[in-house]
């Protein structure tokens, strides 16, 4: 019997014996519960007329949030996000997808009010030049990660929270000239609300499909948006409501180019909510709340307890923190990633001495990273067999080998077929809230080396990108358009992007190709 996570810990929780059949990635691999307690519910879901009072939470918030009232720490975070993004938009806007949406925004467009980035940056609409940077800051699956804060929110399936507020925030922001410390204070507000909202939702809305990119995306982009036309709370609750009704996003479409469309579409929404909205367009006055609100629609209810009062208290982007990205792919993988480059390096291993690779997960990270062998670099950032193989192949699984190229290469095909993903009950009880899993690798002498993931992984708040870390990062993505003597001034430009008085002073940089 395959039991989905709701109820497997619906049985583990009253302690009850289940024997459940295994999941593989590779095939039909089989592994026997055991009883064991799980980690306590903390969860407080409230469902339909009872789920009150969040759209009044949110869009006081909105309103009232101000950059002077912000922690330091909120602020030089923050800032980190933008260098981030900033360079993987700039990477991302030279996929194929992105170079579509380019067309699509350019032949859709009647006005000239913002900039799509990249090697030949064009002017559109707010609303197409938010949908075509978020398109591309999300392309390659290199952009930030929201964190969990308990066992039962899912890690990994919760947002991606810079891209939608960031494109969004800069699009109405070079619009209207708004200064930088404006546009600083709009982005970190979407984030906020995005965050915020993604964890108050019950899990049922990620187990069900959901992409929460997509579908919380929106209303980050709204906040910023909102914020940015200074909106009054009336005009707040309706975008809300508008927002609501265009939230969208589903996992189906991981490993092809409608991933990064959820992210665009979500900040391209979200401008077009605010938009109406500052028009006088109405929506429900209380768009998440009740029986047919966001929250019981799209998720089965909320745990009011993570929104009502804790917007800004703390600030999701320091508490728990978000997630840098050591590689182009979901970030499920990574702490994987990283056990496997740990034992291919202690043990210099050469791809020839090794049989087979196991990769021993619970359903948070197998069932996302769904593809077998990968057949393109888009179903390669969701292939545990070529995640694992790239490691071994190359010992750097960056930019250049997530191509058509190196994936459809007889030595990535051939080392996918050695590797599978086996379903762990005795990780998976441990909760979602960390990415947990072990690295076996058995060598053609006989050995078998194995190797857990480290809770520390690269990227999170436990062991951060340094600001030199930040730098290469960006270094390598931006130099994708810009040229090499460009790339410092724009990594400090993005630094003290609060210090701006128009925003137009950071597009200028990062439009410039000398």
């Amino acid at each position: 019997m395959r039991l989905n996570r709701k109820e497997f810990l619906k049985l583990a929780g009253r302690g009850t014996a289940a024997s459940m059949a295994a999941a593989s990635v590779g095939g039909a691999i089989q592994a026997a519960a055991q009883t064991a307690a799980v980690p306590a519910k903390t969860k407080k879901e409230v469902r339909g007329t009872a789920i009150k009072g969040t759209t009044d939470a949110v869009r006081r918030f909105i309103a009232t949030s101000t950059l002077r009232e912000m922690p330091p720490n909120v602020i030089s975070e923050g800032k980190r996000c933008l260098i981030d993004n900033v360079g993987v938009l700039l990477a991302g806007s030279t996929a194929e997808g992105s170079h579509i949406l380019r067309q699509y925004a350019q032949k859709s467009s009647g006005t000239r009010e913002a900039t799509v980035l990249g090697r030949d940056p064009i002017a559109v609409s707010a609303a197409h030049a938010a949908l075509a940077n978020a398109g591309s800051a999300h392309a390659l699956d290199y952009d930030d990660t929201q964190l969990s804060t308990t066992p039962d929110r899912t890690f990994g399936l919760l947002t991606h929270p810079t891209t939608p507020a960031l494109a969004a925030a800069l699009a109405v922001a070079e619009r209207s000239g708004t200064s930088g410390a404006a546009f600083l204070e709009a982005y970190l507000t979407g984030v906020e609300v995005e965050c915020k909202m993604a964890e108050a939702i019950d899990p049922n809305h990620y187990e069900r499909g959901f992409h929460s990119t997509g579908t919380f995306g929106v209303f980050g982009a709204a906040a910023a948006a909102g914020k940015l036309m200074k909106l009054n709370e009336a005009q707040l609750a309706h975008m809300l409501a508008i927002a609501a009704s265009l939230s969208a996003g589903i996992r189906v479409n991981f490993g092809s180019m409608s991933k990064p469309l959820n992210a665009a579409r979500a900040s391209e929404n979200g401008v077009f909510a605010a938009e109406l909205a500052s028009q006088g367009f109405t929506g429900g006055d209380n768009g998440l709340d009740g029986q047919w609100g966001f929250f019981q629609v799209l998720g089965d209810g909320a745990d009011l307890d993570r929104l009502i009062g804790k917007l800004g208290k703390p600030w999701s982007i320091v508490t728990p923190g978000v997630s840098f990205k050591p590689y182009p792919c979901g970030s499920l993988s990574h702490p994987s990633m990283d056990a496997m480059m740990k034992v291919v390096k202690d043990h210099d291993l050469k791809p020839d001495q090794i049989k087979a690779v196991r990769l021993r997960a619970g359903n948070n990270i197998l069932e996302p990273l769904r593809y077998g062998i990968a057949k393109n670099e888009l179903e390669a950032k969701f292939s545990v067999p070529f995640l694992m193989s790239a490691v071994i192949l190359t010992r750097r699984a960056g930019m250049r080998e997530f191509t058509d190229e190196f994936v459809q290469s007889a030595a990535a095909q051939q080392m996918m077929q050695r590797v599978t993903g086996v379903h762990d009950l005795e990780i998976e009880k441990q909760g979602f809230d960390k990415i947990r899993s072990v690295v076996e690798v058995d060598l053609v002498d006989g050995r078998t080396l194995v190797q857990p993931s480290d809770d520390r992984y690269r990227g999170g708040p436990d062991n951060p990108f340094t600001r030199a870390d930040l730098k290469a990062k960006f270094d390598d993505c931006a130099g994708l358009v810009l040229a090499q003597n460009r790339l410092t001034p724009a990594f400090n430009a993005i630094e003290s992007v609060d210090t701006m008085a128009d925003i137009r002073q950071l597009v200028r940089v990062l439009s410039s190709r000398t």
